[in-house]
């Protein structure tokens, strides 16, 4: 891959950016409306709203502050290894998470508790793009230094950092080949935004050259905090419950679901029940408040775990639409297709390495770009379905043949355990320029 001739990108970038700035202070009062819709329609809560425009919902805590930003679950369960060593590393230092979803939020907030020095992480809502919102968050939390999870990159909370002198971190970078392409003409913008960062961890090596040709200046890491992450939570007894429950009937499980997928994976479950009659499909949707949304899909009313609500036998399917309970499915053992995958969803997949842990077999459908590494790595381990037919092909051959196996997850490799130490150690180091 050739890098851009950058000739210019200084004028064009700065150009662009004030464009940015322009149209994001003329859209302040649309985007105030957009969030008073989300309130009514559950993406937001009461108290995220004057958090997205900058204004704090806690004080600040004296002395040095570290400031994260995950966007949504996979992000927000990726820093959770790095927020543990920082707080291990540095028992003065306080840590400011922010999330631009309410899901996010309730998995930190279920899973900090459990983290030494817990109690020195804040957690607020994201400020959306808005010059003056942003301004107002970086000024009253002051960080030492910042550090971006994945793909958040905005200019105005950039420009706002650098104008500061806060050092700046992207972690996990992922930009993926459609992501660059649609830069397009705004390539000298990201360019900016990247040039501005003073640390960079690439996810993967693809994404580092893409991060590369994009403007970045120097990727110092190239790792994937996924790799070490903890396995997902499992409580004994509601895992006792469930296989009460389910009282040794085959099981699949189509986790991490989007809009778009299950209408194909009902449709497979039906196929499925012409060859395993007692075949129970569990859908666990990525969006718990999704849940009612699939019910009314299905032929007849599904029992919903948010709604406290088990299978009976004649149940064929279950929507567990709660939070943070995935690991609970997963340790069941049963065949697994990740969602977000199939076609005619958003597409880009989900982390195939928790499932693998836990030894189930896993099937995919065909849009995997966000987790091409993890799926490559997998090799022939991985199943790759199209269709409903496809999918109730797959679930059958394993429940009539479970002695198969699962898809044992390859050991990490030495440094995995010491990724997030580095990471944390790195961060540590930026704010004490």
């Amino acid at each position: 891959m050739t890098r851009p001739d950058m000739t210019g990108a200084g004028l064009c970038g700065t150009v662009l950016a004030a464009g940015w700035w322009g149209v994001a202070s003329l859209l302040a009062p649309v985007l105030r409306l957009n969030l008073s819709r989300r309130l009514e329609r559950g993406k937001e809560i009461p108290a995220s709203l004057p958090q997205r425009r900058g204004i704090a919902g806690v004080d600040r805590p004296h002395g040095p502050l570290i400031w994260l930003h995950a966007a949504s679950v996979g992000e927000s369960i990726s820093v959770l290894p790095v927020i543990s060593q920082l707080l291990t590393i540095s028992p003065s230092l306080n840590i400011l998470v922010t999330t631009g979803t309410i899901t996010a939020a309730e998995i930190l907030h279920a899973r900090l508790p459990g983290a030494n020095g817990h109690e020195r992480v804040l957690h607020q809502f994201a400020p959306l793009d808005v010059p003056r919102w942003v301004a107002r968050f970086v000024d009253f939390w002051r960080p030492d230094a910042a550090a971006l999870v994945e793909s958040e990159l905005w200019p105005n909370l950039i420009a706002a950092c650098r104008r500061r002198r806060i050092p700046l971190a992207l972690l996990n970078g992922r930009l993926s080949d459609r992501s660059l392409a649609g830069w397009g003409k705004a390539r000298c913008l990201l360019a900016r935004m990247l040039s501005a960062l003073a640390w960079i961890m690439a996810r993967t090596p693809e994404d580092a050259r893409r991060l590369q040709y994009g403007g970045a200046r120097r990727i110092d890491m190239i790792a994937d905090l996924k790799d070490a992450a903890a396995p997902l939570p499992c409580n004994p007894a509601d895992l006792a419950a469930i296989e009460r429950a389910l009282a040794g009937r085959p099981v699949w499980v189509a986790a991490s679901t989007h809009q778009g997928e299950e209408a194909e994976i009902l449709a497979a479950s039906t196929i499925i029940r012409q060859a395993v009659p007692d075949a129970l499909t569990i859908i666990i949707p990525r969006h718990p408040e999704r849940g009612a949304d699939i019910a009314a899909l299905a032929d007849h009313a599904p029992p919903r775990r948010a709604a406290g609500q088990f299978p009976t036998a004649r149940d064929t399917i279950w929507i567990c639409d709660t939070l943070g309970e995935t690991g609970l499915f997963y340790a069941l053992g049963t065949p697994v297709l990740m969602g977000n995958s199939l076609p005619g969803c958003a597409g880009g997949g989900h982390n195939p390495v928790e499932p693998a842990r836990a030894g189930c077999p896993i099937a995919t459908g065909p849009e995997t770009g966000n987790f091409r590494q993890a799926y490559a790595r997998m090799g022939q381990r991985i199943h790759y379905v199209h269709t409903a037919r496809d999918i109730a092909q797959w679930v059958v051959m394993q429940l009539r043949h479970p002695d198969r196996g699962g898809n044992p997850f390859p050991d990490p490799s030495p440094s995995d355990p010491d990724i997030a130490r580095q990471v944390a150690l790195a961060i540590l180091a930026l704010g004490q320029r």
